[in-house]
């Protein structure tokens, strides 16, 4: 778990690919097709991606 500064100043909470996926209780090829599909929203950190806890709280609705 990371974390960023948003655009507004707050601070963001940042999951990994795997904490989504244990969250979701999916494969992380699922979360990474979510990504890819723009189902979920995601950062790009190095070669791997983040993505907001807001985001994923989101889907999960």
């Amino acid at each position: 778990m990371d974390r960023a500064h948003h655009e507004r100043g707050e601070i963001v909470e940042l999951l990994t690919v795997n904490e989504v996926a244990v969250t979701l209780r999916v494969s992380k090829m699922t979360v990474y097709r979510l990504i890819h599909a723009g189902r979920l929203a995601a950062i790009r950190v190095g070669q791997s991606l983040r993505l907001p806890r807001g985001s994923v709280d989101a889907f999960v609705g």
